[in-house]
């Protein structure tokens, strides 16, 4: 088995979502990340937008749907590229690396101010690409122990003016300020697909592939029959894929 695909898998639990995705494109959404390992006071959570993806082989799937939802997508590495997205760097424990990303900081810190407010971007966007082995992520409110590392994530993450680049976690749990501030990323910072850019599209069982061959002959009728032929051949279920591997 390759340790790696060469595709990137993004699952939802929801088929009205995979059919938002296949008509407008990915939403960039703000997501709480644990930001312990920086070592700042009173700072254990901070919400990026940013749309996940992983390039695990598919035989090792199952974990990663179970947790996540079983409709999903498989995208092409080049697509991936041509839009910048980016494989996540993994830190372990504290260590030499993870000192020195705090170090930032400090360093920033030590600028003059319009140097610092500078500096500090740079170093927020970097961030926003690092991530512990192992965490915990909230599920419902609630801490969940997560091996990040098994799940070799890639990430979208937007940057536009009229975005912001980060929330508290304070605002993140106002949800009159999370559905705004959500808004503005979909509107701004969408991340468009075509069906050429689409090599798998996941669905729970047999019985939802009729549904979605039925919503793509519809709802994206405006590309060529062709390309669509390829698109619904292309649809397969969890299901028949936990059966086989």
């Amino acid at each position: 088995m390759n340790p790696k695909a060469h595709t990137l898998f993004h699952f939802t639990s929801s088929k009205e979502t995979l059919k938002l995705i296949l008509e407008h494109g990915f939403w960039p959404r703000y997501c709480l990340e644990d930001i312990r390992w920086v070592g700042q006071e009173g700072a254990d959570y901070i919400a990026f937008p940013m749309v996940c993806f992983c390039d695990i082989p598919l035989g090792r799937i199952a974990d990663h749907v179970g947790f996540y939802g079983e409709f999903g997508l498989g995208m092409t590495k080049e697509w991936a590229y041509a839009n910048g997205l980016n494989p996540i760097l993994y830190l372990a424990t504290d260590n030499n690396l993870s000192t020195e990303l705090r170090d930032l900081n400090s360093h920033a810190g030590k600028l003059e101010e319009a140097e610092r407010e500078v500096a500090k971007k740079t170093m927020r966007f970097i961030y926003m690409h690092v991530k512990p082995a192992d965490g915990h992520m909230l599920v419902d409110g609630r801490p969940q122990s997560k091996e990040f590392y098994q799940e070799s994530e890639w990430r979208f993450v937007p940057k536009h003016e009229d975005v912001e680049a980060y929330l508290k976690k304070s605002v993140f749990e106002d949800e009159r300020a999370l559905e705004e501030n959500n808004r503005k990323s979909k509107e701004h910072c969408s991340l468009q697909c075509t069906p050429k850019d689409i090599k798998y599209i996941f669905v729970k069982t047999d019985a939802d592939i009729p549904d979605l061959v039925n919503f793509i002959q519809t709802k994206l009728d405006h590309y060529p029959s062709a390309d669509l032929k390829i698109l619904m051949s292309r649809i397969i279920s969890i299901d028949s894929i936990q059966r086989d591997l």
